[in-house]
């Protein structure tokens, strides 16, 4: 028999062991024991081929308890919790050493890493020391609801599934829900005051950059994923028009006042100790929305303590024209302005061209950047900004499209995917604007389960469709605690109207699905056998999940970017003694390592045929050695509306030299400015633009595994 170690690792269950513990747990209480007593103690207990140290202190206690043994069950609880505690100190003291010695922050991570943590300090290791401590609160709390709700049955199944690795609950590290876009509107009504903030609404260009970022703070704070901001964008617009005019952007060189502003009143010496210089200065339009884009962006890649030093997740979006008056085509400011397109369509251009710009100086991770592109199933009907988007890809900029042949739904967050139509995509005063996400996510193990479904004779489809009821009745539970939170005002951001709860999904994750039709025999590639296996897991759960929505509860499914889970479950397969064929399970339809497949395949394989009951979404990450001529990344856009391939990026390795700093938008094995051959790369882990070095071990050597293909 093998037994599951607190720390995960699983070794053969020591017997003797046991039989210690029990001896001394009589002997604690003066009750006389032999090897026949431990026999029927032992007898009594259920064993199975491989059981965790809970489940088998467990059995302990019940099978004392059914021999009348109950001093002694209270003594061996005492024992455990001793010694428990004891062992915890240890692991604890034990885990500091090991994580000052990591060579990073995501591989010193021993539970949920991130990619978004980059750097090693006291901040970080004080967030990971007690992940553990939280999850088994917030694990138990999730346990408590849905044994009110459904039983004892299937509160015990839960925690068998998410033992058993069968089912992951994503973020159990937090008690928030996940991830969100937000409406903005409220902000123009009462700044962060609805939040708890002091900021009264914004009056002008300079107070919306600065309460903006405070709200993007505020806001993160209660979610343990992204924020994604849409309106962004629009906003800044609105408030550059009120400072300079709706024809400001046909002025970019025009002078502009830019005035010397404090909270405080300066007085005195205060004044006298200020260059005069400093308090006026002359500046173009252009300089200066330069300026406040940087005040932004900086201030959103800064790590930030409260979130464990990570910076914010923040995401934001382009529109074409046809998405633009789709989205806000009815759209009313408070004022009872419209939005304009032309000055917006110059500040979109204008951000992008920037911040792809500003990433020559340093890798800028956020915001993590999403084109909304129109369709018609051949092309994209702005022809005008399938151009642009293809100019940004040959200048080397680095951001995700999302295509659709209606206005139907907009992408976000690396991904996930959300309908407009159905979720009621605006705020409740009628204003428009965006307001969904997800509240929590779980991922199914598809490669576990379809092996447990043949392995037992099971049919293979019926098996995964009990699997998914059981989550909708798990996200069910999370939802009631969510619900119980936002009754007693614990999430604000809710009560300010920045977003519904009702209007975020309860997401049913993806994972190991390639893995699973290769265990099957299933040649991986877009062929019919292929096809049709994916479409009959994904249309399984596609079903079940329109089955179980309400009014309040709507569940779609994601191919989770599986940052770290992607790697845990391999590696907890493996140990379990599944079939693995890699190190790390893919989040794509096809073998990330495969040199077989050209681009189009790979266009292909994430087109409608594949991703069409993904309602939660799935993301190409097209990895290219060299960037390509804007020509073919357009026909590349034509490709992708044509198999209706509808959420993709190209992934071109950056160069970073650690010698002088230099960065180079190309792939190169030397630094250009200087010629040393020390360098690094930057490029997607996942969802997010990283150095490979600040990747966890495990994911290094899947990066080095991945295929480039080279035009």
């Amino acid at each position: 028999m093998l037994v599951i170690k607190r720390n995960h690792t699983v070794e053969p269950f020591n017997w003797d062991k046991l039989e210690q513990s029990l001896i001394k747990a009589f002997h604690a209480c003066n009750e006389p024991v032999d090897d026949e007593i431990i026999d029927q103690i032992v007898d009594d207990m259920c064993f199975q081929n491989i059981v965790s140290a809970q489940q088998i202190q467990n059995q302990v206690e019940n099978a004392l308890m059914m021999n009348d043994y109950g001093e002694v069950a209270k003594t061996f609880i005492i024992y455990r919790y001793k010694e428990d505690e004891k062992q915890a100190i240890i692991a604890k003291k034990k885990f500091i050493k090991d994580y000052a010695r990591a060579i990073n922050a995501a591989t010193g991570s021993k539970v949920d890493s991130n990619a978004n943590v980059t750097e090693k300090n006291v901040a970080t290791l004080n967030a990971e020391l007690f992940k553990a401590d939280t999850i088994k609160l917030n694990r138990a709390r999730l346990v408590d609801k849905i044994r009110e709700l459904y039983g004892e049955d299937l509160a015990k199944e839960y925690i068998r599934q998410l033992e058993s690795h069968e089912l992951y609950k994503h973020d159990e590290t937090s008690i928030m829900p996940y991830c969100v876009a937000i409406t903005m509107y409220p902000f123009l009504l009462n700044g962060l005051q609805d939040l708890g903030g002091l900021s009264a609404k914004p009056k002008n260009l300079d107070s919306f950059c600065g309460i903006f970022i405070n709200l993007c703070f505020a806001v993160s704070s209660q979610f343990a994923g992204a924020l994604a901001t849409g309106e962004f964008l629009m906003y800044f617009d609105y408030f550059a028009r009120k400072e300079w005019g709706d024809d400001y952007y046909k002025y970019p060189d025009a002078n502009c006042q830019m005035r010397f502003e404090t909270d405080t009143t300066i007085e005195g010496a205060q004044l006298n100790s200020i260059n005069s210089a400093k308090l006026t200065e002359t500046r173009t339009i252009e300089k200066v929305i330069e300026q406040k884009f940087q005040q932004i962006v900086y201030s959103m890649n800064q790590p930030a303590a409260a979130r464990g030093f990570q910076s914010i997740f923040w995401n934001i979006s382009y529109f074409d024209k046809n998405y633009f008056d789709g989205m806000f085509g009815e759209f009313y400011f408070p004022d009872g302005t419209q939005p304009k397109w032309d000055s917006l369509n110059w500040l979109q251009k204008k951000f992008m061209k920037w911040f792809n710009k500003e990433r020559t100086k340093t890798i800028l991770t956020f915001p993590v950047e999403t084109m909304a592109l129109l369709t018609d199933g051949q092309d994209v009907v702005d022809k005008e900004y399938a151009d642009f988007t293809a100019e940004m890809y040959a200048e080397g900029h680095s951001f995700f499209t999302y295509m659709s042949d209606s206005v139907d739904s907009l992408s976000s967050c690396c991904r996930l995917r959300n309908e407009v139509t159905e979720n009621q995509f605006s705020y409740s005063l009628g204003a428009g604007g965006i307001a969904t996400g997800s509240k929590s996510v779980m991922t199914l193990n598809i490669n576990r389960l379809v092996q447990n479904a043949v392995r037992n004779g099971y049919d293979m489809l019926d098996y995964l469709r009990e699997n998914v009821r059981k989550v909708h009745k798990y996200q069910t539970a999370f939802n009631e605690l969510l619900k119980e939170f936002y009754e007693e005002g614990l999430l604000p951001v809710y009560k300010a109207g920045f977003i519904s709860l009702d209007k975020q999904y309860l997401t049913i994750g993806i994972n190991g699905v390639v893995e699973a039709a290769e265990y099957l025999g299933i040649d991986i590639s877009d062929n019919p056998t292929y096809k049709e296996f994916m479409q009959s897991i994904l249309s399984s759960i596609s079903e079940e999940n329109k089955k179980a929505r309400t009014k309040e509860l709507m569940f779609n499914t994601e191919f989770v970017p599986a940052e770290s889970l992607g790697v845990k479950h391999a590696k907890w397969d493996k140990e379990s003694g599944y079939i693995v064929p890699r190190e790390c399970y893919n989040s794509y339809f096809y073998k990330v390592e495969d040199t077989t497949l050209n681009v189009l395949d790979k266009f292909k394989l994430h087109g409608g045929d594949y991703v069409k009951y993904l309602d939660g979404g799935s993301a190409l990450h097209m990895n290219l050695e060299e960037h390509l001529t804007k020509d073919q990344y357009r026909n590349l856009l034509k490709v992708a509306a044509v198999n209706g391939t509808n959420y993709f990026t190209f992934n071109i390795p950056n160069t970073i030299c650690n010698e002088c700093g230099h960065i180079d938008k190309r792939y190169l094995h030397e630094c250009p400015s200087c010629g040393s051959k020390n360098i690094d790369y930057a490029t997607r882990v996942i969802g997010y633009l990283k150095r490979v070095s600040n990747f966890s071990e495990a994911r290094q050597r899947e990066a080095n595994k991945r295929y480039y293909y080279k035009g």
